[in-house]
This record gives C-alpha cells, structure tokens and sequence, in this order.
C-alpha cells in the first residue's frame, strides 16, 4: 500500500510517539452556573450548582426585574525550598454570573435563599404586589 509522502515512511508511528511525547497543559474550563427549574405551584425553585465556593463567595441581586446570581472565587498556593526559593508560586482568581428575568413586580423580601452542600436553592414566586427600582441583595441562608 503506497502513503502519500507528505507522511513520510512512518506516519502512524511518528504520529503516536509526537502525542505522547508532547506535554500537556490543561484546558482553561469555562465556569457555567448549571440551574435546575422546577415550576411547584405558586413558586419556582433554582437549584444552581456552585461547588467549591463558600457562602461569603455569592452574591444575589435584584434590579429591575432581573435576578443576577454572583460567584467570586480567589485561590493561592505558595511552595519554597530550604532557602525559601520559589520552586512554585500559583494565584488564580475568577467569577461567574447568571442573570434570570422574574418580573418587575417581585420585591427582595420575597425572594428566599439557601445555599448547602454546594448548591444556591432560591425560592422566587410566581407574582408578587409593587415594583422596587433600587438593587437589592437578597441575603443566602446555611
């Protein structure tokens, strides 16, 4: 069988031996707020999968209508030698938000937040009495 020759004589094993010899650098991941719906009447409940943030990381808003949910995360890890050196010195910081209309008619106060085991349950009704034009937070239980 004839390979073209742009492979040259040993393609698959050139090829195999330049992936296994080349090193590999992680992917940078695109953090995405994963929220489940669930439609209970006169309520809908958001399960938002948040792992790895802690309580003091979240952050829930109301302005206008529009539910923004907030996660900021910071990290550091610092390792040295006998001499104190850096062998390794590592920071990363990001964030991620998600924004959900619920209706200019709802209010803060109506709104209910928890957050456990890595996952923000907000509880938003379905109709609710006067509109408020300021931002609020919305306080996060657990």
């Amino acid at each position: 069988m004839l390979i073209p020759s742009i492979f040259g004589d040993n393609f698959v094993d050139n090829f195999f031996d330049d992936v296994f010899r080349t090193p590999v650098t992680p992917q940078r991941t695109v953090q995405v707020m994963k929220t489940d719906i669930k439609d209970q009447g006169d309520h809908y409940q958001l399960e938002v999968e948040l792992p790895g943030y802690k309580k003091e990381d979240l952050s829930v808003e109301l302005h206008e209508g529009n539910l923004t949910i907030r996660a900021t995360r910071e990290s550091a890890t610092e390792e040295k030698d006998e001499e104190k050196n850096y062998l390794r010195r590592e920071r990363h910081s990001g964030s991620c938000q998600r924004t959900f209309y619920v209706g200019k008619k709802l209010q803060q106060e109506n709104i209910k937040a928890a957050y456990n085991d890595g996952v923000l349950v907000l509880t938003v009704p379905k109709e609710s009495a006067i509109p408020d034009p300021e931002k609020k937070y919305i306080s996060i239980e657990g």
